[in-house]
This record gives C-alpha cells, structure tokens and sequence, in this order.
C-alpha cells in the first residue's frame, strides 16, 4: 500500500512538474516570450517606414491587407476544438478545410501541419487562418458573426510597391525576409522570429530605422496556453520614412532606356543578357537612377511566391535581384583610358608629342593588336582618346611596366598605372550606403602572385589532362599551353597583364558605380564625387532630419591630364572619328554637351561587353551617366544609345 502510494506521489509529481515546464519554458516555433508565472509578452511589430524618392514621392510604400483570424481559445473552448468553424470558413471561402485546418496548429507542436501549412507565429495572437481576402469574403463573414466564433476581420500592414511598372529600383530598394536566427539573438529582443527585416539593398542598410520601434502585450495565459486577458500593452513607435537621392522620372526614364536598349541589341542578335545604367549628381553625389536587367517586380514577395519564382530569382548570376549597378565587377575595358592617360602623365609622358597608333604592338612573343586592327599613324594624345587607340597605350604599359623592374619588380609602388588607378579609387569600395558593394580589382604583382597560390594545383592538373572534351584542336592547344604556362609561372606579373590593364582588360574589374566616380572626378578636375542614396529621414512625428553627404576628397589629376581629358571626351561624343559621334547624332550637344568614352570588353567565350561612361552639361558638369550591358557588342552602338536617351531626360529636367 505504502509502495502504490509512492508511486502515485512520484507520477503527480512529474506531470505537475511537466505542466509547470510547458507553461514557462517549452513552447512551439514562433510563441512569445514568458515573462512571469502565468503570463506571457507579445511582440508588437511596429508600422514599417516608408522609402521615398527625394521629392517625396512614394518608391516604396505600406498597404492594408485583408485577413481573416481565428482566436484560439476559442478553439480551445469549443468541443470540437473548432472544426465546425473551420469547415463552415472553409466554405465560405472556397477554400479547402485541410489548409485552413492546418493554419490552426502550431510548427513544432505534436500533431501540426507541416510547414509553411502550419502557424509559425505566436500561439498567443489570433492565426491568421486567412491571407489576402477579398471585400466579398470578408463581408460574408462578417455578416454571419453566429456562425464563425472567434473569427475576425483584421487589416494586416504590407509592403506596397507603387512604381512596380516602373521607376521603384527594386535592386536599390530591396526587399525584406524572415530574419536568420543569428539577426535575432543579435537584436537583443528587438527582433523575433516573426518579423520581417530588410534583406537587400536600402530596406537592408537603414532596417533599424525603418523598422521602428516595437511594443508589447503582457497577457494572462491559463493552463492550455492560451492567452486570456491583457495586462498591459506599450504601442509601437512607427519606423521613420527615407527620403532618397533618386527622382522619380528620372529613374522611370532610365530603366525604360536600359530595357528598350537591351531589346534593341538583341533584336540585332546579341545575347545582351544583363545590364545597368546609373546617374550620379555631382553636386553632392546622389545617385538619381539606378537600374539594372534583368529586373522583377517586388511585389511578389508580399503577394507570395511559388517556388518556382523563387527559384528564378535567387538562382545563378542572371538573378533579377542583383544590383548590377554595385554589386558587378567586370573589365571596364575603353573607359579605363580615362585613367590610363593620367597614369601615363604620372610615368613621365609628354601631352604636348605625338604617338603613333600602329595596328599591332608586339610585346616579347605577343602581339597586342588595335581594335579592329586599324593603324591612325602618329596623332596627338587628345586624337588617341577620341579614336581609342590601343597601341598607344601599350606602348605605355610596357614603358612602365620595364621602369619597374620587369618580371624582378617585388612591389607595385611606383607603377604609374596602377597607383594611378588605386588614386581614382578603384580596386576599393565607393562606400555608398548599401550593404553589398564589389570592390573590383586593380591586379598588380602581389595580386598575381595570391592567385596563382590558389589556382596553381588546378591549373597543373588542367594541363595534365589536356582538354579531351573540346574537339577544336587549335583552341584546345591554346588552352592546353595556357594552363601549363599559369602551373609554370603564373606568379609572374608579366608585360602582358600590364598592357592588358592600361586598356581595361584582363584581370581588371571595376563596377559600373566606380567608373561613375571616375569620370566623375574627371569632369570636376579632381574633386571625387562620394555616392550615397538617402538625403533625409522623417520620424513618424513628421520631424525631418536630414543627412550629410559623404565628405569629398581631391584627387590629383597629373600635368594638363585633366583638361586633355575632358576636351577628348567631348571629341568622342561630338567630332568626326569619335566612337560615340553616331550614337548621338542629332542630339542638341549644343544645348546640352556631353562628354564620353565609349568601351567594348572581349570576355572569353562570350560576346563582348559594351560601356559608356559620359557626364554633362560639359560647361558646368551636372550629371554622370554610365551605361554597361553584358554581352551587347560594342560600346558606341549599344551602350551610348542608352545614355543618350537618359540624357534627353535629364536636359529636359535641367530646363
């Protein structure tokens, strides 16, 4: 007898001991923080801020979404645990029972729906049994209150996308997520589980300030772990708005012309497949457009997505969601010339001799041949930019390259190229505010040697093997001989790769927004623009508060190199001979004159990358314009279309 009843005292214990665990510690995915015996506290989510351009007008907004919500003591009351309710909703709405049955249960809890069947929120709020209802549903519903105990009409904040036609640089924008668990232990309570944080982009790099502020609800919670009376609640604070530097139109009007360009160059035959354009304002250097190919329409990540969208928009480096503007580095190839004359003031050069635009230049066992092996004869320095001469500038790599030692060269301190090139900025970060920014490359010898280190191993065992599947035997010796001459030596930084840098090819890579600074800093004789987007917040008060731009920095432009350049530049554009001349045929250069370097990039095993980077009005340099598109030909009959037509807009805005 005593025994039985040892037993007995011992299992009352466990299951009092289990019930106390359930009800403080142990709850389901997604249920809110226990803040005492017997009560719980609900996260409020406050009133996410909005993105605007910098009149104010709406890029990203908040709209109301229609839900339908359970309350789940009251399914907890019922004696069917709610299951004619259900049934009843479920054929009100057309909808079927399993889904929203599912909605009810818990992720985590025995016996739930799997997710995302299941509610991964708090198991103390009313579910959302419901998403995105229409007016007739919900007034269904409504009418018929008897009928649905528990069961609620609410109006659920969501992410509006007013400019998804057009003009909302979802790219620069951005998107929000579900946060990782990382985001929220680090947040320190201000995050759960079950918000939704900026994942790209602005939403991404001012979330704190967008998301606001949270409240909270202390509930009571009765044994079932339901919540059933309010103690006390703290409101949110709503998130403050961003007041941009983009404008509007002339956001619509460049991603219209990016899209129109890269439909043209296809319509021609080239692939185009990605492609960005971006204007800069030099007078304090906000972006104005950014826009990138191919692109999406956000909304879908409030609508919902299948996983088949979802797939096409995270997967592989055609993803929509790249900021091809930022985030992309490739060979800049022509408009690298406006760095490389600099550079070559810098090594000793005299603007005021003539060079001579040979065809080919041969360097060791190479030859480097002009673009499409075109000899001018000798010329002057303003006539080889306007023509984009390669062999001029080869003869310059090779100059340089000798004056620093050659393949005995240790460091690249001195290289009048690359420091030049390191001096305007590339090879780093802008420092825009976004949260990813490529930093490019300027290769040099410590560079070459790193990767050589890495890629030694491969490289050997590419040469072993000999290429067996590429039935080409000239392009597979090529490759052959290349892959044993990079396991051999491929540490060394050789007369090639110098001349290959001095025209923006090779190993060197730039983003479209570095080139922009470039020729930024060009067309203001050395003052460098620092890009940035946001120009002000307004709190939820209405209180204003504006933000600083970047401080600017002076660069040193050696020589007349500086004022060469932008006479050349403006040759490329306007003069006979110049590789934007046709592009911008019958444009009012009068009234608006623009200057430019075009660039086309032979990229192997593709077709060639077209560039244009150009500023204007010359006489007093407002704007840069910079256009890339992968894959798109060459650079005057692609990329300066574009940015002529982004240009028409900005003379237009300007008047």
């Amino acid at each position: 007898m005593l025994a039985s009843l040892a037993v007995l005292t011992l299992l009352a214990g466990v299951l009092l001991g289990r019930l106390g665990q359930l009800q403080l510690t142990d709850h389901p995915a997604g249920d809110a923080t226990v803040a005492g015996p017997g009560t719980a506290t609900v996260h409020l989510p406050a009133l996410r801020g909005r993105i605007l351009d910098r009149d104010g007008r709406p890029l990203v907004d908040n709209a109301a979404r229609t839900d339908i919500t359970i309350d789940r003591r009251t399914l907890a009351d019922a004696e069917d645990g709610g299951r004619a309710t259900v049934r009843r909703l479920a054929k009100a709405l057309d909808l079927p029972f399993d889904r929203l049955w599912g909605r009810t249960t818990l992720c985590g809890a025995p016996g739930a729906a799997d997710p995302p069947s299941c509610w991964s929120g708090s198991a103390l709020v009313p579910v959302p049994i419901a998403e995105d209802v229409s007016a007739r549903d919900a007034a269904a519903v409504t009418e018929r209150p008897e009928l649905y105990p528990g069961v609620a009409v609410t109006s659920q904040p969501v992410r509006a996308y007013p400019r998804a036609a057009g003009g909302g640089a979802p790219q620069t924008t951005g998107y929000l997520a579900r946060p990782d668990a990382e985001t929220v232990e680090a947040s320190d309570g201000a995050i759960t589980a079950d918000d939704l944080v900026g994942a790209t982009g602005l939403e991404r790099q001012y979330d704190a300030q967008l998301r606001g502020t949270p409240g909270e609800r202390v509930v009571r919670v009765d044994a079932r772990g339901v919540a059933v009376e309010e103690l006390s609640r703290t409101d949110p604070v709503p998130g403050a708005d961003l007041v941009t530097t983009l404008d509007l139109p002339v956001q619509k009007s460049t991603e219209r012309a990016l899209a129109d360009g890269v439909r043209q160059a296809r319509d021609r035959g080239h692939r185009a497949d990605t492609a960005a354009a971006v204007v800069l304002d030099l007078r304090d250097g906000g972006v104005v457009a950014s826009a990138s190919v191919p692109t999406y329409d956000p909304s879908v990540w409030s609508e919902g997505v299948s996983q088949g969208e979802y797939e096409r928009l995270t997967t592989g480096d055609r993803s929509p969601l790249i900021d091809r503007v930022t985030g992309v580095a490739q060979p800049p190839a022509s408009t690298f010339k406006a760095v490389t004359l600099p550079g070559a003031v810098a090594a000793g050069a005299d603007l005021d001799d003539e060079v001579n635009c040979t065809a080919s230049h041969r360097i060791g066992d190479r030859t480097f041949n002009n673009f499409e092996s075109r000899a001018y004869g000798w010329i002057t320095w303003r006539e080889a930019i306007k023509v984009s001469c390669d062999t001029v500038f080869y003869r310059v790599a090779e100059d340089v390259w000798r004056d620093q030692g050659g393949l005995s060269a240790r460091d690249d301190d001195g290289d009048a190229l690359i420091d030049t090139a390191r001096d305007l900025g590339l090879g780093e970060t802008t420092g825009i505010d976004l949260p990813a920014e490529s930093a490019g490359r300027i290769p040099g010898r410590a560079w070459k040697r790193e990767w050589w280190e890495s890629t030694k191993d491969a490289s050997c065992a590419e040469a072993r093997r000999g290429h067996p599947e590429i039935s080409d035997r000239s392009r597979r010796d090529y490759l052959t001989a290349l892959a044993q001459e990079n396991c051999d030596s491929g540490y060394q930084f050789r007369p090639g790769d110098e001349a290959n840098l001095s025209i923006g090819q090779g190993d060197v890579t730039a983003t479209l927004l570095q080139m922009a600074q470039v020729y930024g800093t060009i067309a203001t004789d050395g003052t460098e623009p620092s890009p940035h987007l946001v120009r002000a917040t307004i709190a939820s008060d209405g209180t204003r508060t504006g933000v600083d731009p970047p401080a600017t920095r002076e660069v040193d432009l050696p020589g007349e190199s500086g004022e060469l350049l932008r006479t050349a530049l403006g040759d490329v554009v306007s003069r006979p001979g110049g590789t934007a001349r046709s592009a911008f045929s019958g444009f009012p250069l009068r009234q608006w004159p623009v200057a430019g370097k075009t660039g086309t990039a032979e990229v192997y095993g593709k077709e060639d990358t077209a560039w244009f980077v150009s500023y204007a009005p010359t006489t007093r340099p407002r704007y840069v314009v910079a256009v890339v598109v992968s894959q798109g030909g060459t650079g005057g009959a692609t990329a300066a279309p574009i940015a002529r037509e982004i240009h028409e807009e900005l003379a237009g805005v300007e008047e």
